[in-house]
């Protein structure tokens, strides 16, 4: 947590916290990556999985906007790292 609030204001750096009262319209899900060349990368416990199939990519794009829309950047996510460091 300390070192994300190190971390968050550098230039290539985009993150949002998405906090405990978000409502969003996607169901739980393994957490994912989105690359720019059209690729999607998961990595479970045994092995690592890459999407490259252009209607998977749509549907993780609709699940990465819909999470990205509902987090909280800049000050308010420094906000709710600082309040859970507390804890």
């Amino acid at each position: 947590m300390e070192r994300l609030l190190r971390d968050i204001d550098l230039p290539s750096l985009s993150l949002g916290i998405l906090p405990t009262t978000a409502e969003v319209a996607v169901h739980p899900m393994t957490g994912f990556a989105m690359y720019d060349g059209g690729r999607a990368h998961y990595e479970p416990v045994s092995t690592s999985v890459d999407i490259t199939d252009a209607d998977e990519i749509a549907l993780h794009d609709k699940a990465f906007s819909a999470l990205s829309e509902a987090a909280c950047y800049g000050d308010a996510a420094k906000d709710l790292i600082t309040k859970a460091l507390a804890l």
